[in-house]
């Protein structure tokens, strides 16, 4: 049990800090709307990650015909994120005073839809979570939970101290750096997209 126990903290809070789309989002979504929307995307992967694991659990048997599903994902994935950064690159810079935003952003079902569409989270359920799950499982099923709940308060906290951290700071960002740091979020999206591209056509390839 310590085993799986040692085994979430690292993946938690390795999925946390790890630049990545979902990430780059929770930045986004707090420099652009304030710290409100970047703590509703940090809570994305409970929604996302559930379903992702237990689809494995149940195709573990056809992984290998399920490797072009993972590609057909990421080049939704992909386009999706260049949506994102296009949104980023011209974003209006926010009021100052406006500093949790009237306007319904939708953090965290977009951020939802960046995490389902990351073959990044489906590679890690396949290659590490879903075989430590069923390994702690097998010891006993109150460890199998606790691995799920170490795992999702060091990936979702994470998180949410970046996000606090970042909120400290947003409105010195906003009077001086919001267009700037908004279109480094843009690039950075883009550069994930490459990569999800890169990986969308080595699975379709099988």
């Amino acid at each position: 049990m310590l085993t799986a126990l040692t085994a979430a903290l690292v993946y938690g809070l390795t999925g946390g800090l790890t630049p990545g789309p979902l990430l780059t989002f929770v930045l986004r979504q707090t420099l652009r709307h304030g710290a409100r929307e970047g703590i509703r995307t940090s809570f994305a992967p409970l929604i996302t990650d559930g379903p992702i694991a237990i689809l494995l659990l149940l195709l573990l048997d056809r992984i290998a015909r399920v490797r072009p599903l993972f590609g057909a994902i990421a080049v939704g994935g992909v386009l999706y994120i260049l949506y994102l950064a296009w949104e980023s690159w011209t974003a209006p810079r926010p009021a100052i005073e406006d500093a949790e935003s009237a306007q319904a952003p939708k953090s965290f079902l977009r951020g939802a839809v960046v995490n389902f569409l990351n073959p990044n989270a489906w590679m890690f359920w396949l290659t590490a979570g879903t075989p430590m799950l069923l390994k702690a499982w097998r010891h006993s099923a109150a460890a199998a939970v606790a691995f799920v709940v170490v795992f999702f308060v060091c990936l979702i906290g994470s998180k949410l101290a970046i996000v606090m951290l970042l909120a400290r700071s947003r409105e010195r960002v906003i009077g001086q750096w919001y267009t700037p740091a908004m279109r480094a979020l843009a690039l950075m999206l883009v550069g994930f997209a490459a990569v999800m591209a890169r990986d969308a056509v080595a699975l379709l390839r099988g």
